[in-house]
């Protein structure tokens, strides 16, 4: 669930991903948002011939499209093993950030796919444990499929610690 990290973890937020990649998404803050569209569509079974597959008529699905202040755009980034990421200053306070519960996630967009990538070709034959990723690119859509646990550590400075917070 998108979410905006608080006070303590100001001014920077740093996570180290071990384990399965995985795909944090980056979403503005709602303060951001000028408006929201909504486009309906209607779906249709156009299938005459009684195919094998079978689309239900008089169905309809609608698609968001938001407009946001000084052009802030969602955009995912793509987390691999062994990975740091940083990030301050609008993006600790712009936007929300978070990861879908889910085994195959899109990274379609990922700002640092090049990098991911290269980091991929370069880490997964020095791993001797089961392979954590199955990538998949059909046609537009790329996701990655995950296989294995993730762990990941957030890490923040600390600027005041209690005197007697650890009692032995």
């Amino acid at each position: 669930m998108p979410h905006q990290d608080g006070p303590a973890y100001f001014p920077v937020v740093a996570i180290l991903s071990l384990g399965s990649p995985v795909v944090m998404d980056f979403v503005p803050h709602s303060r951001l948002k000028l408006c929201t569209n909504t486009l309906s569509y209607d779906i249709e079974d156009n299938n005459s011939d009684g195919g094998a597959f079978e689309i239900e008529t008089d169905k309809a699905f609608e698609i968001e499209t938001d407009k946001w202040v000084d052009n802030h755009h969602p955009f995912p980034v793509l987390l691999m093993p062994c990975s740091l990421l940083l990030f301050k200053d609008k993006a600790y306070s712009d936007y929300l950030h978070g990861i879908k519960d889910s085994e195959v996630q899109q990274y379609d967009g990922a700002v640092n796919v090049t990098e991911a990538s290269e980091h991929h070709r370069l880490v997964e034959p020095l791993s001797s444990s089961e392979k954590a990723i199955e990538v998949t690119n059909t046609g537009h859509l790329k996701s990655i499929h995950r296989t294995t646990n993730r762990i990941s550590l957030t890490c923040r400075v600390v600027l005041k610690v209690h005197k007697n917070l650890f009692k032995f």
